[in-house]
């Protein structure tokens, strides 16, 4: 680790800090404006949210990338569940995106929830950045994307053993957390906290 850069858990006197950093990372990547600050603000609130995964990288003295972590399931198919943990959004400032410091901080947590006894990850997100991380897709591993048919792969979803054999004969399907689904009204109204920024269409973005 260079010696400038700390990774270390986020002070509650960074929420607002973070969650600008945040609103930063996400500005018009996916969708016109974004909303995963509020995600970040809200799930600080439930019982899902890891306080214990919620890291940050400082640099010279300023935070400059979060990751936040919340518990999550698989339902399987025999009616049993599956404990799991879900990761993101991980958050870079955009200057010092692309220069390892969002792989140093996965890196480093996904060690971290295996210490506190997490089996496996769950994520949705790009699968050529995350295979590097070990992650393969849920469909080779017979965990399913809830809502899309499962004879339909799905290769933005992914899952990671973090204890070998932890899936292993699991038949199920994986549903994002409650806490990711937001309502643009509330997103709208949270962002009156922060900066004016224009939201804009651009190429690549999903919708």
């Amino acid at each position: 680790m260079e010696n400038n850069i700390i990774i270390r858990l986020e002070n509650k006197e960074e929420w607002k800090q973070v969650e600008n950093l945040t609103r930063e990372a996400f500005w018009n990547k996916y969708h016109p404006g974004c909303s995963e600050h509020y995600i970040l603000h809200k799930f600080r609130k439930r019982s899902d949210f890891v306080k214990e995964l919620d890291y940050v990288v400082e640099k010279d003295g300023e935070v400059i990338a979060n990751i936040m972590y919340c518990n999550s399931k698989i339902q399987c198919d025999n009616g049993d569940f599956v404990s799991v943990m879900t990761f993101g959004p991980v958050s870079v400032l955009p200057k010092y995106q692309g220069k390892g410091y969002g792989s140093k901080l996965i890196k480093f947590t996904m060690g971290k929830a295996k210490k506190l006894g997490c089996g496996a990850l769950a994520i949705t997100g790009d699968p050529k950045y995350y295979r590097k991380f070990g992650f393969v897709s849920g469909h080779s591993m017979n965990i399913y994307y809830d809502p899309f048919p499962r004879n339909e792969e799905i290769p933005f979803f992914m899952v990671k053993e973090l204890q070998s054999g932890y899936l292993s004969g699991v038949i199920g399907t994986f549903k994002d957390p409650e806490g990711y689904i937001v309502e643009d009204a509330e997103v709208e109204k949270f962002d009156t906290n922060f900066p004016t920024k224009e939201k804009k269409i651009l190429p690549g973005q999903l919708s």
